[in-house]
C-alpha cells in the first residue's frame, strides 16, 4: 500500500544537521513517513536518524543522482518530496510544495531559492553564479516554463538545481535518469521539460550551513558535469 507523502532525504556526513531536518519535517508533515537514504557516510548521520525514528537505507553507490535514483526506484507513495540533509530548505515550504500538485496537476514541484535570498546569504560566490548560469542556459536552449503556484501564470524555471522538490508518483515512477553525481537536478529539470511533464514553482528562504558543516559539491569539477548535462540533453552526445 502507497504512502500518501514519503519524504526522501539523501545524507552524505551530515551529523550537524540530520537531526535538525528530521524534527523540522516531522512537526511540519506528521503523517509522512520519513526516508534517509545514507550514502556511505562515516560521521554519525545514519546513528542520528535511526535515533529519530525513521527509516535509514544504505545507498553503497556514491553520488547524490545514484541516491535519488535509488529513491526513486524503491519508495512507493502518493507523492513525494525530496529535501537535502544540510538544513538549507525550511520546512515550513512543505505544504506548499506539496499543494503545488494537486493545485495545477503539477508532475514536479520546485522550491526556488534563487528568486528570494540565495544570492544575498549563500557564503560560496560561484555557486551563486553556477546556479545563475545554469538557470539561464536551461531556459535559452529548452525553453522551459513552470507555473508560478501562487498567481497561476506561467514564468521562465526559476531554479534549476534547487534540491528541494516535490513530485507526482507518476514523475518519480516513469522519468529515466542516469546521472550519479550533483548534476541529478539539472538532468531531472530537462528531461521533464522534454518529456512535457508539468513544472511548478514556490518561491522558498535559503539557509547558509551552520558553523561545521560544509557543502560537498565540488564548484569546478561539479560545474563542468551540469554544463556537461546540459550539451548532452540538447545535442544528444554520448
Amino acid at each position: 500500500m502507497a504512502n500518501d507523502v514519503a519524504v526522501l532525504i539523501p545524507c552524505y556526513n551530515e551529523q550537524l544537521t540530520i537531526g535538525k531536518v528530521i524534527d523540522d519535517f516531522k512537526e511540519e508533515l506528521p503523517d509522512a513517513v520519513i526516508y534517509v537514504y545514507d550514502n556511505n557516510s562515516t560521521d554519525d548521520s545514519a546513528m542520528i536518524a535511526r535515533q529519530r525514528g525513521v527509516k535509514v537505507i544504505s545507498s553503497p553507490i556514491q553520488g547524490k543522482g545514484a541516491v535519488v535514483r535509488q529513491m526513486f526506484s524503491e519508495i512507493v507513495a502518493d507523492t513525494y518530496l525530496m529535501v537535502d540533509a544540510d538544513a538549507t530548505y525550511p520546512a515550513m515550504y512543505a505544504a506548499s510544495l506539496l499543494e503545488g500538485l494537486k493545485k495545477y496537476d503539477c508532475d514536479m514541484v520546485i522550491g526556488d531559492r534563487l528568486s528570494v535570498n540565495y544570492y544575498a546569504d549563500n557564503k560560496r560566490r560561484f555557486h551563486g553564479f553556477g546556479n545563475a548560469l545554469t538557470k539561464f542556459l536551461v531556459n535559452f536552449l529548452y525553453h522551459g516554463h513552470a507555473i508560478d503556484i501562487a498567481s497561476g501564470k506561467q514564468i521562465p524555471i526559476t531554479d534549476i538545481m534547487t534540491g528541494y522538490r516535490a513530485f507526482s508518483q507518476h514523475f518519480v515512477k516513469t522519468i529515466d535518469l542516469q546521472s550519479v553525481g550533483f548534476e541529478i537536478e539539472t538532468e531531472m529539470t530537462i528531461k521533464a521539460i522534454k518529456n512535457g511533464f508539468k513544472i511548478g514553482t514556490v518561491p522558498v528562504m535559503y539557509l547558509d550551513r551552520p558553523d561545521g558543516s560544509y557543502s560537498k559539491l565540488s564548484t569546478f569539477s561539479d560545474g563542468r558535469k551540469v554544463l556537461k548535462t546540459i550539451m548532452q540533453q540538447r545535442y544528444q552526445l554520448s
